[in-house]
């Protein structure tokens, strides 16, 4: 944890540890098929809870685990789903539940139909949901289960897997949709995803609108925008 300390040090604001989920991590393994997928997958999430419980003690107050695959990994046959979605459910909050109450877990989903799964998400118990919903055209927002959030949500507001550099009004807009679905003290603005992609030039100019956007919603909302 070396480098998250010196990461830290080298502000005054928070530095958000990022790991990856128990399930992603299973998803995308090559596992080893003497054990139950559930079994191995809670032997993972014991390896990423000692992981949020180093970041913890190197001083980073905000740690988030991404599960994109939570969806990915479902069954395909209906009467298979709600049991696996139960175990998985249950491994992230072991992965999590090592953390402090004055840690702010966040979570991270993406490209997997997050909208059928909504209760499942919400049973994460994240203080933070950052979730796909750009390149959908924000069609997790018409889902009803949205507004029954009791925490941080934050539908992304830029399709990352594109060149193209959402304009301020886009974003704006974007943001206008989530703050129909979702009191403004709840929404978070953040991408659809990771910006690895995408060159610096893209991710800048981007990152500026978005910024901007987001200072324009602060001005004309009671509650301000996260």
């Amino acid at each position: 944890m070396r480098w998250a300390r010196y990461a830290q040090s080298l502000t005054g604001l928070p530095v958000k540890g990022m790991l990856t989920g128990p399930v992603t991590i299973v998803a995308w393994s090559f596992v080893r098929d003497d054990l139950p997928l559930r079994d191995v997958t809670f032997q993972v999430a014991d390896a990423v809870r000692a992981e949020v419980r180093d970041l913890e003690a190197a001083g980073v107050s905000i740690i988030q685990v991404d599960e994109p695959a939570l969806r990915e990994l479902m069954p395909l046959r209906r009467e298979s789903q709600d049991v696996y979605l139960e175990w998985a459910v249950d491994a992230y909050r072991r992965a999590t539940s090592g953390a402090g109450d004055r840690t702010q877990i966040h979570t991270h989903l993406c490209y997997s139909d997050a909208d059928q799964i909504l209760a499942a998400i919400d049973a994460l118990d994240a203080d933070v949901t950052s979730i796909e919903s750009a390149r959908s055209h924000a069609r997790i927002l018409d889902e009803p289960a949205v507004g029954d959030f009791g925490r941080g949500l934050g539908p992304g507001v830029y399709d990352i897997h594109s060149p193209r550099v959402p304009s301020t009004e886009e974003v704006e807009e974007s943001l206008r949709k989530a703050l129909r679905a979702l009191p403004a003290e709840r929404v978070w603005v953040n991408p659809d995803c990771g910006l690895k992609t995408r060159a610096y030039g893209e991710v800048e100019a981007a990152l500026a609108n978005v910024v901007t956007a987001a200072r324009r919603l602060r001005e004309t909302v009671v509650s301000p925008v996260s």
